[in-house]
């Protein structure tokens, strides 16, 4: 096991932010960590880091206990926060490689490190700029380079894509991936749910410094209600046929707006077919109809009842 924490106990004043919080994050995971602004991913992170001190718990990383003058421990994590921490006196290549050399003290190592961070990233046309030259997502990079130069064994990202452009997130996740092939263990929180299905092996979802669910992205779909989302355009529906609508087996829900009838169905079989009979039953004409799989936004909603960006 990577991280090992077990009940973990944080408070601020009165505030309980972590709850008796365990958690572990096996070697080779690509890990996310969700959950709503003051939930403790935070906290826990930090507390992980040893960067916080907590009132109650355990925490083992690489197997063995972690504390802040474990050193031997840190060289092997890598940490990319949410702002990004960079000089704005130095180059990309001198930023990069001054991170680096916390690590690395032997230049020739070092040298050959940086280069390929550079690389990796896709930087090796902005060495010699300077980070107010560069683009948000190309800071971003830079960023990440600077967090990863040294081959940690643990890597923790928190919302490396936040503004960036598309062609840079992209390049982000797929440096991700690859840093994980590599043989890195990945944390990851991000607001955008699609990057967190895309990339993630396994997901914890907390809210009030608890863990309140966890597992695959399928297992987490599995643990709630919904079954799908119909989505049909139409011009012609009637506040009674919403009223039925909403009275047909499986359906949880069925709203109209602009001209879009959503129907929420709880799980089982043939619930788009049952739509659409009872659109042709009523002689509601429409145009396009598609059904949609619950996302992990979905479930997210259903587990905690808020938006992830609250």
């Amino acid at each position: 096991m990577i991280i090992k924490a077990t009940n973990l106990v944080k408070r601020y004043g009165d505030l309980l932010a972590l709850d008796h919080l365990s958690l572990e994050v096996a070697e080779g995971e690509i890990f996310g960590l969700l959950g709503p602004n003051g939930s403790g991913k935070t906290t826990a992170i930090n507390c992980i880091l040893s960067l916080l001190k907590y009132d109650k718990g355990d925490i083992e990383i690489f197997g063995k206990p972690m504390a802040p003058e474990a050193y031997d421990i840190k060289r092997n994590i890598g940490v990319i926060m949410q702002n990004v921490a960079v000089f704005e006196e130095l180059t990309v290549y001198e930023n990069i490689d001054y991170f680096c050399g916390l690590y690395i003290p032997d230049k020739t190592e070092r040298k050959k490190l940086v280069e390929e961070a550079i690389d990796f990233v896709g930087l090796q046309d902005y060495k010699a700029f300077y980070p107010k030259k560069l683009s948000g997502g190309l800071l971003r990079r830079l960023n990440i380079a600077c967090g990863i130069a040294h081959k940690p064994k643990l890597i923790i990202l928190d919302e490396p894509t936040v503004a960036v452009d598309p062609q840079s997130r992209n390049k982000i996740l797929e440096g991700i991936e690859r840093l994980n092939r590599q043989g890195a263990t990945v944390i990851y929180t991000s607001h955008y749910m699609e990057e967190v299905e895309q990339i993630c092996t396994r997901i914890v979802i907390m809210d009030k410094g608890k863990i309140i669910a966890a597992g695959t992205k399928e297992e987490l779909k599995a643990m709630i209600t919904l079954g799908e989302k119909i989505t049909v355009e139409t011009f012609s529906i009637r506040p009674e046929d919403l009223i039925e609508l909403r009275r047909l087996p499986n359906i949880s829900s069925a709203d109209y707006n602009e001209n879009l009838l959503v129907i929420k169905s709880d799980k089982g079989k043939n619930n788009l077919e049952t739509v659409l009979d009872f659109l042709r039953k009523h002689e509601i004409s429409f145009g396009k109809i598609y059904s949609e799989l619950p996302t992990l936004n979905d479930v997210f909603l259903e587990i905690t009842g808020k938006e992830l960006r609250d």
